[in-house]
């Protein structure tokens, strides 16, 4: 049962390129699998998911969609179209830790953390390599207020 992976931008997935090449020589109804990858992102709308199609040896399929980047949750948090170009110069937007919180619940099953403080900490690191400020402090200052224990009553 073959696994196609691919990433696509949510709700406009089309049978070009990457997945009409892939699926092509599989025989596989293309049009349906990528109305049904339509269908089941459309509520993510302008974000990027990675998708796996798999099929099966009666060509029927299933699709498994995953999270969405850290950095589109952030981007779509804030409602920005990209990161600051001079990360230590400019700021992109500034996210509530609420915000940081709900990001990292949605991202927490795809994360390499074991702990929901580490996990933060990588959402923070994504927040410092995009420009994005905390409550109005560089994310690297939260970074050091997370490790001191200054959030773990909401962690």
């Amino acid at each position: 049962m073959p696994t196609i992976k691919v990433l696509v931008e949510a709700g406009k997935a089309n049978a070009g390129p990457p997945i009409g090449p892939a699926l092509g020589p599989l025989g596989v109804n293309t049009m349906e699998i990528v109305n049904k990858i339509n269908e089941d992102t459309k509520h993510l709308n302008g974000m990027e998911i990675p998708v796996k199609i798999h099929i099966d040896s009666k060509k029927k399929f299933t699709i498994e969609l995953g999270s969405p980047q850290t950095g589109a949750l952030i981007k779509k948090e804030l409602n920005i179209k990209k990161g600051a170009s001079k990360v230590n110069e400019e700021v992109a937007g500034n996210l509530t830790f609420e915000q940081v919180l709900k990001i990292m619940n949605a991202k927490y099953s795809q994360l390499v953390s074991k702990s929901k403080k580490s996990a933060v900490k990588e959402i923070l690191g994504s927040c410092r390599a995009m420009g994005v400020t905390i409550d109005n402090l560089p994310a690297s200052e939260v970074t050091k207020m997370v490790n001191h224990g200054d959030f773990d009553s909401r962690l």
